[in-house]
């Protein structure tokens, strides 16, 4: 069996402008072949090819993404909860379900009783930013 080699690359997020880390396994020929189209000139780093692969990928699959995004109404992009928007949805009596494709964040001064209080549930394709405290309070309520 061929060992195998790991490549680190950030994925870019459009929209919030930020980029969540990942680690890839991949067999020493196809890290070898895009070895090659870097030195080639093809792509400016392996990053690059990695980032351009996956965005012509999610070119392919781009009508089921947004039929799926619609059919689970997903909020697609960046949807940020600070601590006035969560202390309303509490004067209201509302519950939230957080529902996002692409990165949720909730703000640092929102206390993890605020945050149980007011999140039913989260669920996120993508990544979720909070603080530790509200991350360890929601963990029955993530999915």
């Amino acid at each position: 069996m061929l060992e195998q080699q790991e490549a680190l690359f950030s994925v870019s997020r459009p929209k919030g402008g930020e980029t969540e880390k990942i680690t890839i396994n991949l067999g020493p020929v196809d890290l070898g072949q895009i070895d090659l189209l870097v030195e080639e000139g093809f792509y400016s780093n392996r990053t690059d090819l990695i980032r351009t692969a996956i965005r012509n990928q999610l070119a392919v699959h781009a009508q089921a993404v947004s039929e799926t995004v619609t059919r689970r109404a997903l909020v697609l992009g960046l949807q940020h909860f600070s601590r006035q928007d969560l202390e309303a949805a509490q004067a209201a009596r509302q519950r939230l379900d957080i529902h996002v494709l692409g990165l949720a964040s909730i703000a640092s001064d929102v206390t993890p009783e605020l945050a149980l209080a007011t999140i039913q549930s989260v669920a996120v394709l993508g990544a979720f930013h909070a603080p530790a405290a509200v991350k360890a309070a929601l963990a029955g309520r993530i999915r």
